[in-house]
């Protein structure tokens, strides 16, 4: 394509006269430094097309979970149901640190999965619980979160498989838009649309009006214990944009994520905000549930307000720590989009020490 050869050819002129130049040394390092990086978003970009676009992506998804069987034969958590007027949420521990959940009417015996990635330890649970699976609620399309699809719609003939038609959800049924609702039993669920970490994530919230008690959130990917997800299909304003969907929902709104992330994520806030005593308070609780192996599932929404940085862009607190603005002089404000780069940045140079 002409325009493709135009700008190899002015990349090129770019490199020649840099390492023509005095500085050379100098320019020459600069180079190695943008190749490296360059090289690792290359070499990203790559291996996530090939987990995502191709059947490699499904073999390594097949080596997790066996790895993970045989590591945790009973779940990398010990977690707790929690039991409303008639309606019961089941934490499901599967691979090293993901989340499936059973979303259970306990009067009709209907049961709702969401992301069932082990198939085995779902079916386990629903034989457990003595229920019929009518309905699987994917969040997206990565294999720890949909490798079950297949199996478990198999297995019970009456069972849909509801996700976003943008995402390429394995064994999809019955596609969602934002703010469709499922209804199974008592139960109604709506889907929201969360893009950011892919292209059609979605997340799903559990109304409480019906049984009395509160909302519950099924956030995927998207939000975590203290943290969120990557970006790896939009960017910082997309994702900002789905964050604040989830801000607007209730304070005492039940958060469950996708994975359990809690000590790690609670450790980088920590670091950008080291006097948050919201934040220490929780850490001390998490460590005490981790030491036991415990689940750290829920949280709510109002604790998240208090100590997930992600969530607190909004916040002057958080500005003043991250330093001086992005403009040359340092005297510009961050957008909140920028702050919540720069956070996803930093929290990786955490995570690489």
């Amino acid at each position: 394509m002409p325009w493709l050869w135009v700008a190899g050819c002015g990349l090129l002129f770019f490199v020649l006269v840099l390492l023509a130049s005095p500085g050379s040394c100098r320019a020459q390092r600069t180079l190695r430094g943008v190749s490296m990086a360059r090289s690792k978003r290359l070499l990203f970009r790559i291996g996530y097309s090939l987990y995502t676009r191709t059947w490699l992506g499904y073999l390594f998804y097949r080596q997790q979970l066996r790895r993970a069987r045989n590591r945790y034969p009973k779940g990398h958590s010990r977690t707790q149901p929690r039991l409303f007027n008639g309606v019961k949420v089941l934490p499901i521990p599967v691979l090293s640190d993901n989340y499936s959940y059973l979303i259970i009417d306990t009067q009709a015996r209907l049961a709702v999965a969401v992301d069932p990635s082990d198939p085995q330890a779902v079916q386990a649970s629903i034989e457990k619980e003595g229920v019929s699976l009518v309905a699987i609620l994917c969040t997206h399309k990565h294999w720890d979160h949909s490798g079950g699809n297949r199996d478990l719609s198999r297995r019970h003939q009456d069972c849909r498989v509801y996700g976003s038609p943008q995402d390429g959800i394995p064994h999809l049924t019955h596609p969602l838009c934002h703010q469709d609702v499922v209804s199974v039993g008592r139960l109604q669920i709506r889907a929201l649309a969360t893009p950011g970490h892919t292209q059609g994530h979605l997340v799903y919230l559990l109304d409480g009006e019906p049984y009395k008690g509160p909302s519950c959130l099924f956030s995927g990917d998207l939000l975590f214990l203290s943290g969120c997800g990557r970006t790896f299909e939009g960017t910082a304003e997309t994702m900002l944009s789905s964050l604040d969907t989830v801000l607007g929902l209730g304070d005492d709104t039940l958060l469950w994520p996708g994975h359990e992330y809690a000590e790690e994520n609670l450790g980088f806030a920590g670091v950008v905000e080291p006097e948050n005593l919201a934040r220490e308070r929780k850490m001390q609780w998490v460590q005490r549930q981790r030491m036991e192996r415990r689940s750290t599932c829920p949280s709510t929404l109002g604790e998240e307000r208090s100590y997930n940085p992600f969530l607190r862009t909004h916040c002057l607190v958080l500005q003043e720590a991250l330093g001086p603005g992005p403009g040359p002089t340092g005297d510009d404000d961050y957008s909140r989009a920028q702050l919540l780069e720069k956070l996803r940045r930093l929290k990786d140079l955490h995570k690489s020490k």
